[in-house]
């Protein structure tokens, strides 16, 4: 049988045997079980200790069976990760999800969600792979059917506040984001401000709050417009053409999300709309394509690299720690300013 991290001796081929443990542990002169901590990224061995080791494996080019690891174990140390394959926030998500869970020796496994693939079946292929842990990006399930999940696999909630559940979330004040954008648009000179709204869901109801709140803080009750819209570009399209079509085009536009928002630029700069000079767009979310030189879009970042170190921290402290109570963590949003905002003229 071979050892963790080894692999069954070439065949008479000529190929260089997969170094072992035993041969990191020859190196540096420890016992393979103080090896083993160091590289499972358990504590215990000093920092000196742990750099040695992890140089030394560097070196010989060592690398863990994961499989063999988790059959001696009995743990697989995955993260059940849920994900819009649509979503380009959500993406940037899990790159830094990733690392942040490589930092405390776990891996990810990615389930996807499509047009044609719900969360259910998203969820349920975690769990079928032995996922520890589900971190669910954006979840719409109802909260009683996210508790019952919890009771099965830890569960964290990624970017959605819950109410009437006991469940572990990482969010940010979307409330407060968007309160921001209107306050900005106010500061500039703008009062026609519209917002397309995002459909339904928690979410889609906080940020619609912040701005129906923002607008009535800053004296703007009667300016209030809400245009229907979903996630995508193309619900950004359709509101930024109805908008032209009502010949009744505000100064402003604020998005439920970027993608929205990059639609609504596409139908307004199709129209021959200057952009920010004739109306001024701000989405939501700050993804990747938001900072492209085409877009510059103004827009509220939600810290993705802090969202997912917070969500693999919670699910090591469930896993690991033995944390039962449930914990919200809620981070400050911010507003990044880049072309598509200006004073009105």
């Amino acid at each position: 049988m071979n050892e963790l991290g080894s692999a069954a001796p070439a065949g008479g081929n000529g190929a260089t045997p997969r170094p072992r443990l035993e041969d990191v542990a020859a190196r540096v002169g420890l016992s393979t079980a103080s090896v083993s901590l160091v590289l499972r990224g358990v504590p215990g061995p000093s920092e000196r200790t742990r750099q040695r080791v992890l140089k030394a494996a560097a070196e010989l080019g060592y690398r863990p069976d994961r499989t063999a690891s988790a059959l001696a174990s009995r743990r697989s140390r995955l993260l059940g990760v849920m994900i819009d394959v649509h979503s380009p926030f959500q993406a940037e998500l899990v790159e830094h999800l990733h690392t942040a869970a490589e930092e405390v020796g776990y891996d990810l496994v990615l389930s996807t969600q499509t047009r044609t693939r719900d969360e259910n079946t998203a969820v349920e292929t975690l769990l079928a792979f032995r996922c520890e842990a589900l971190i669910l990006l954006g979840p719409v399930a109802p909260a009683s059917v996210l508790a019952d999940l919890d009771r099965r696999a830890p569960v964290i909630s990624v970017g959605r506040r819950i109410t009437g559940a006991a469940l572990d979330v990482v969010r940010s004040a979307d409330d407060d984001g968007v309160g921001q954008i209107v306050d900005h648009l106010v500061d500039l000179g703008h009062r026609a401000i519209a917002y397309v709204d995002g459909g339904k869901g928690v979410i889609v109801t906080d940020r619609r709050r912040g701005y129906r709140s923002a607008m009535r803080r800053r004296g703007l009750d009667g300016e209030i417009r809400i245009i229907h819209g979903d996630l995508t570009e193309e619900s950004g399209e359709d509101a930024g053409r109805h908008l032209l079509d009502g010949g009744d085009l505000p100064t402003a536009v604020v998005a439920f999300n970027d993608r929205s928002a990059i639609g609504l630029l596409t139908a307004f700069r199709g129209a021959g709309v200057d952009i920010p000079g004739t109306v001024s767009v701000a989405g939501y979310d700050d993804d990747t394509l938001s900072r492209l030189s085409c877009f510059n879009l103004t827009t509220v970042s939600q810290n993705a690299e802090e969202q997912a170190r917070q969500a693999v921290a919670a699910a090591v402290e469930r896993l690991d720690e033995g944390r039962t109570t449930p914990r919200e963590i809620v981070l400050a949003p911010t507003l990044v300013v880049r072309r598509t905002t200006a004073r009105p003229r």
